[in-house]
């Protein structure tokens, strides 16, 4: 029997393995393995004597510290077949209830049109690419979040959108955050429209607390006194369904200098006044219904819209337009959007990933559909929903939403949960919406039987609702005259080109083409974990026994779910030596503020509220300071020596300076350096000894997965970046995944569920994250069982060591281990390149490009360097044609330290190269055309052309564009 506590982001329940129902047998072990690990035995026996081991398991102890090897296999079994894995989630999707779900609450029925299902969500071309930090190999993807901000900014009606966040939930949080920078005002109150979701109430107070942010709630007319705010928000229309006209209350927050933001839904907005239009200066909300399936939760795309004045303090990543090399125009990320690893413990936000999958499939459906086709199915929508009313108050039912879009709210006094419970037994959810109320909402999928349906729920005489659906009319719009939408939207040529599906169609694979995504080439990237998402792994998540299923929807209708949670949970306790796991972090930043919310928590428990000081060392990544930041932690940095290891003499000095009030020590391991410091569990108990808790980062688990467990030498939490370790793909730069796993005394700490009024932490708007995608992961790690888990270690550790060798001589590796040995990832050094040759990071970085390959992680953690992480997915093939590549790039560089040729005049200053520009006449530059575009080892029929030249950054954001642009009058 499995159970969900309290609704909470934390399975529990039994540790048996779940197997396929066939016969009752353990499946027979899949040769899956070998399709996940690209070396073949023959590759790894020529790249262990490369390396110098004599075998895997000798590499290992001259890799990993003897004192925290893990000393057991973990427990999880053998791996099974894809056919296997296949038809037990297929037994776990259908125990979930599929029903017509009409809880809405911000989430709703969608219809994904089948051309971007199958050209986007189901396409690695989209969904193995990498955030776009190396703008000229990946304008596709960028084009298309320009499209998804201009399809927000024209929404709003505000001047600029970010390219996504994480849910409306955090989005509110974050709104709040910003309005407390740029507000005028003085006072320390947030002011939350009592309309709001649940969730993100919920979201709001955990985010409000370590801000010493006092939040208010109550009825904007009545409750708001707005010289005591410095903000509001409201929610547009409400939860309940009401569409108030905020106008004057605005007005009032402006007076007092305080920041007015709205929480709008966009489908509404095809029919509603914008926000920006009532006076808004910051909305947010959720693009979820969009074409994105409710997935149980997620992902979807949040956005946040700002006015102009708050460009540069507004969160997460903005999609600008600059011009390349040749002064054509050309998409980049703009405003240095990875603030918080510039500014760490100073930063702003600890965003570090976006929904880029799910923004690009929204702004798609927005392409798709055109401005017409959006207000036409609000329109559809608002019609049922008005007839539905007016029906029901023709059945002596009390509607008390007068004025609305799509949700209604009825009276149904001491009937409420007989009502439900009709409701379920026609196959429909509706909304508790307590003190004796329902709420409805219709939605893309609703039809005129749907109409009928929730008729008959009310209406025990099925003769007098076959009248009234035979007689069904759509009513007129409810929507007050004031707000009726008068504005034009999505005006831009973009969103009228594509008028048939073909259309369509050409221009995904047109964007598709322009990038550089793991189904063309390896990506290198330092910490990333770039590696294969397998087909089998991805097929479930369109299943709709896992896709079209409401977060808030009943727990006996989710048993399914249940398992898989289950399941999940019992494995990554059993990789990481953990004893709970809450899904709820939706991504690693997400997990790593989960994790120190915990750890206050847990220490005010214990009476030792005072402890707020965090232990970070110089090499961490930059979301570490800035989640301790934004948990209410003093940031305390710990120098690291010339070895790149935490400096343990400071370490020490730090510890006891702070010992009285010591909270917690954030740690990444393997480091961010590449190397398993030798010192982790002396750190772990010195820490220990002093009260504090050790927060062990999981961005490096890959390194780890089968020989090292992180509790049994120290953590007592830890988040798991599932699109890195395990498997769920990247997608340009989301969705991610980053629960948390706990020791047995932080486990009363976890998050809760956030529709729960009780709940007290709450960091994600839906109960399990995003939920949808984990399929992935438990694919993954059922595919692969012990074994096969432990070998992927394994060989990523070989991969790493392999071009450690490969590269000796031309490229020094800046730190290694205490017996010469990387771990999962190096950093070469290639600030003496620039010393001698006057050769940049930046200029090795677009070289690759001409090569067909993804640059490596540049000038991260330290500036002039590459972080290449090969990962365990690459076979020997590919990792020798990246390292070819790189010894050809050396001897170019040789060229200009010989006096051959200049560092200006080189094919490194002016790559990458285009086509455009490799067949201009006359060709002026001092190499030839062949070694342009062809250099060693690129062949014709495999190039890549990258669709733009060097890209100028200064003059991006110098001349911001972050929408749409007409070109044409652009380029005058």
């Amino acid at each position: 029997m499995f159970s969900i506590a309290s609704g909470s982001g934390r399975a529990t329940g039994s540790s048996v393995d779940t197997l396929p129902a066939f016969a009752g047998l353990q499946p027979e072990a899949g040769p899956f393995v070998g399709r996940h690990i690209g070396p073949t035995e023959d590759d790894l026996a020529v790249m262990l004597k490369t390396v110098g081991a004599s075998s895997l398991d000798a590499l290992m102890e001259e890799t990993i510290p003897a004192a925290i090897r893990a000393t057991k296999p973990m427990g999880i079994g053998a791996g099974w077949t894809e056919t296997a894995v296949l038809d037990r989630l297929r037994e776990l999707a259908d125990q979930n209830q599929v029903m017509t779900s009409l809880i809405g609450q911000g989430y709703y029925g969608t219809i994904l049109p089948a051309v971007i299902q199958r050209n986007i969500l189901e396409n690695p071309a989209w969904y193995t690419a990498y955030t776009p930090y190396q703008p000229e190999i990946s304008q596709g993807r960028l084009e298309a979040l320009l499209n998804f901000q201009t399809m927000i900014t024209e929404l709003t009606g505000l001047d600029i959108a970010n390219a996504s966040l994480l849910d409306e939930a955090t989005a509110a949080a974050e709104a709040m955050a910003l309005a407390r920078r740029v507000a005028k005002s003085k006072a320390t109150a947030f002011f939350v429209d009592a309309d709001c979701h649940p969730q993100t109430i919920a979201v709001l107070k955990t985010r409000a607390e370590p801000m010493d942010i006092t939040l208010v709630y109550g009825n904007p007319l009545t409750d708001l006194v707005p010289a005591d705010v410095f903000g509001a928000l409201f929610q547009y229309p409400g939860t309940f369904g009401t569409v108030a006209d905020p106008r004057s209350v605005i007005e009032a927050i402006h007076a007092a200098s305080g920041i007015a933001v709205m929480a709008a839904d966009p489908l509404a907005l095809t029919l509603l006044t914008s926000p920006g239009e009532l006076g808004a200066d910051i909305a947010i909300g959720s693009t979820q219904r969009f074409g994105i399936p409710m997935g149980f939760g997620g992902p979807h795309a949040a956005y946040m819209a700002v006015r102009d004045a708050w460009k540069r303090s507004m969160p997460g990543r903005l999609v600008g337009v600059s011009v390349d090399s040749a002064g054509r125009p050309a998409y980049r990320l703009a405003l240095q959007t990875r603030e918080q690893h510039i500014r760490r413990e100073k930063a702003t936000s600890n965003i570090c990933t976006a929904q880029v999958l799910l923004a690009v499939i929204a702004g798609m459906y927005a392409v798709y559909h055109g401005p017409e086709g959006l207000r036409a199915i609000a329109r559809r929508i608002n019609g049922l929903t008005a007839t539905l009313a007016a029906g029901l108050r023709a059945l002596g039912v009390t509607v008390e939403t007068n004025a609305f879009f799509d949700t209604i709210t009825v009276q149904a006094g001491a009937g409420v949960q007989d009502i439900l419970a009709r409701a379920r037994s026609a196959g429909i959810n509706l909304r508790d919406a307590g003190h004796g109320r329902i709420g409805i909402s219709l939605d893309e999928t609703s039809s005129a039987q749907t109409v009928a349906s929730v008729w008959s729920v009310f209406c025990a005489e099925q003769g007098r609702v076959d009248q009234m659906a035979a007689a069904l009319v759509p009513a007129a719009s409810v929507i007050p005259e004031a707000l009726a939408r008068e504005s034009a939207f999505l005006t831009q040529p973009i969103f009228s080109a594509c008028s048939s599906e073909t259309d369509m169609l050409r221009y995904l694979r047109r964007l598709s083409d322009k990038d550089l995504a793991l189904d063309r080439t390896m990506i290198p990237l330092g910490s990333c974990t770039m590696k294969l998402n397998a087909t089998v792994e991805m097929l479930p998540i369109t299943w709709p026994g896992f896709c079209d299923i409401h977060p808030f929807a009943p727990q006996d209708q989710t048993e399914g779910y249940k398992t898989l949670f289950a399941d999940l949970e019992k494995w990554l306790c059993a990789i990481s030596g953990y004893d709970a796991v809450s899904f709820q972090p939706n991504s690693g930043a997400q997990g790593e503020y989960a994790g120190l919310l915990a750890i206050s928590a847990y220490h005010r428990a214990q009476g030792n509220a005072h402890r707020t000081v965090c232990l970070i060392p110089a090499s961490a990544h930059g979301t570490n300071p800035a989640s301790a930041q934004m948990a209410g932690m003093q940031v305390v940095v710990v120098k690291c020596d010339a070895d790149g290891n935490i400096d343990l003499d400071d370490m020490r000095a730090k510890v006891k300076a702070h010992a009285a009030d010591l909270a917690a020590v954030m740690i990444t391991y393997p480091s961010t350096h590449g190397v398993f410091e030798e010192s982790m569990r002396e750190i772990c108990d010195l820490v220990h000894e002093a009260g504090g808790q050790v927060y062990v980062d999981g961005a490096n688990m890959n390194a780890q997965v089968g020989l090292a467990r992180p509790a049994d030498y120290g953590g007592d939490v830890s988040h798991f970046n599932l699109h890195k370790t395990f498997c769920i793909p990247h997608g340009g730069g989301g969705p991610g995944m980053g629960p948390i796993g706990v020791r047995a005394h932080l486990t009363p700490f976890l998050p809760g569920n956030p529709a729960d009024a009780n709940t007290e932490l709450a960091v994600s708007a839906a109960p399990f994250g995003s939920a949808s995608i984990l399929p992935i992961s438990w694919a993954y790690i059922r595919l692969m069982g012990d074994e096969g888990l432990q070998r992927a270690t394994q060989v990523a550790i070989l991969n790493a060591n392999y071009i450690v060798s490969r590269l000796a001589g031309a490229y020094p590796v800046l730190y290694r281990g205490a017996r010469g040995r990387v771990a999962h990832e190096c950093i070469l050094d290639l600030r003496p390149l620039k010393d001698i040759a006057g050769v940049t990071v930046d200029d090795m970085a677009k070289r690759l490009v001409d090569y067909g390959f993804h640059a490596p992680t540049v000038s991260f953690p330290v500036a002039g360097t590459f972080m290449i992480e090969p990962t365990e997915s690459e076979g020997k093939a590919e990792l020798d044609r990246f390292c070819d590549a790189m010894l050809a790039i050396r001897e170019e560089v040789r060229a200009i330290e010989d006096g051959k040729i200049t560092a200006e005049e080189s094919a490194l200053r002016h790559a990458p190269h285009t086509g455009s520009v490799v067949t201009a006449e006359p060709w002026t530059q001092a190499y030839t055309r062949q070694d342009a575009c062809f250099p060693p080892g690129v062949k014709f029929a495999t190039k890549y052309w990258p669709p733009v030249g060097r890209i100028d950054s200064v003059h991006g954001d110098k001349n911001l564009i972050c929408s749409c642009p007409d070109i044409a009058e652009w380029m005058e």
